[in-house]
C-alpha cells in the first residue's frame, strides 16, 4: 500500500471523474494514469439488482488474458478508506476490495481496487457511461481506450438521476473555485 497515512486506489469506472470520487472522498488526488493488464471492463449489477443510483449496470473488471483496463491511480488518505469501501458497498458484499499491480510508463504500482461479486451482466445507463467517459477524458486516458468506451451499448434509460445533478453542482463549484483563484 504506501505509508500508513495514504493508500493508492485504481479507479476504472465512475470514480475516474474527480468530482465523483471527491463527493465522499475529499483527500483523493490524481497520482497517475495506469493500465491493468489481463483484465477487461464489464458492466453489471450485484446479484442482478439494478443500481438505484445509476439505473443500470455499473463497472467491474474480470480476469481476461490479453485484455487491458485503463484507469486512474488516486492517492488517498487512510481516513477516506471507510468512505470508499462504503461507496463500493463492501459491507453489503457487492464488491470485494483487492490489491492488484498496475503499470505506468515508469513503474508498477500495487493499488487497491474493487471487483463485483455475483455479477449479472447488464448495460450501463447513458448517464453512468457519460460519467466514466468524462473521467477518462479529464485524466487523458489513451484516445483508443476512450473510443472503445464510446462504443459501449447502454440501456437507454432516460429518467432522472439525482447523482447527475449532484455531480453538476460539484463541477460548477470546482469551476467557480478555479475562476476565483485565477482572479486573485
Amino acid at each position: 500500500m504506501e505509508n500508513h497515512l495514504t493508500f493508492l486506489y485504481f479507479a476504472y469506472g465512475s470514480n475516474l471523474l474527480k468530482e465523483r470520487l471527491q463527493l465522499k472522498n475529499p483527500s483523493a488526488k490524481v497520482h497517475c494514469v495506469a493500465r491493468l493488464k489481463d483484465y477487461r471492463l464489464m458492466f453489471g449489477n450485484y446479484e442482478g439488482l439494478a443500481s438505484d443510483r445509476w439505473h443500470g449496470g455499473v463497472a467491474t473488471i474480470e480476469h481476461s488474458l490479453g485484455d487491458e483496463v485503463w484507469g486512474v491511480v488516486w492517492r488517498m488518505s487512510m481516513s477516506d478508506l471507510e468512505s470508499l469501501d462504503g461507496q463500493e458497498n463492501v459491507t453489503l458484499g457487492a464488491y470485494t476490495p483487492v490489491e492488484l499491480s498496475v503499470k505506468t510508463k515508469e513503474q508498477e504500482l500495487n493499488c487497491r481496487t474493487y471487483i463485483m461479486n455475483s455479477c449479472v451482466y447488464a448495460p450501463p445507463s447513458p448517464q453512468y457511461l457519460k460519467v466514466v467517459m468524462m473521467g477518462a477524458e479529464q485524466n487523458g486516458l489513451p484516445k483508443d481506450y476512450q473510443e472503445k468506451l464510446r462504443t459501449i451499448k447502454t440501456n437507454m434509460y432516460e429518467g432522472p438521476l439525482p447523482m447527475m445533478a449532484e455531480l453538476e453542482r460539484a463541477r460548477r463549484r470546482a469551476k467557480e473555485r478555479a475562476n476565483h483563484r485565477s482572479d486573485a
